[in-house]
């Protein structure tokens, strides 16, 4: 699962940003593994790789939904600053939103699997 602040969601939801940087002491995810994101729903990871946060550029900002590299370094200065001194590794995730008929089938596998440990 990823969290995302509520600000976020939308920009999500219509596909203006499909990447995300985290900073974790080791990797928690991998590329072709499913997730959700509450508020969103179920997301395909695309790609999950190592990154310096002194080497994003432009380009990576607005798949984050930011204009540039240097607002999005401090978004995640803000967010992260505990992890930044713990000197935590930065990943870049990039990510897609499954489409509306692959969020049902999800969540029907979801209802079911459920149901099935209750009984």
């Amino acid at each position: 699962m990823l969290l995302f602040k509520k600000k976020f969601l939308e920009q999500i939801r219509c596909g203006e940003k499909t990447q995300t940087i985290r900073l974790w002491e080791y990797c928690r995810m991998k590329p072709g593994q499913r997730s959700y994101i509450p508020g969103v729903g179920y997301i395909a990871i695309v790609s999950v790789e190592p990154v310096e946060l002194a080497r994003l550029t432009d380009d990576d900002a607005l798949l984050d939904g930011f204009p540039t590299a240097d607002l999005l370094r401090t978004e995640i200065q803000t967010l992260y600053e505990a992890g930044i001194e713990k000197e935590l590794t930065p990943y870049m995730i990039r990510f897609s939103v499954y489409p509306p008929e692959e969020q049902e089938k999800f969540a029907e596998e979801r209802k079911q699997r459920k149901a099935a440990l209750q009984s």
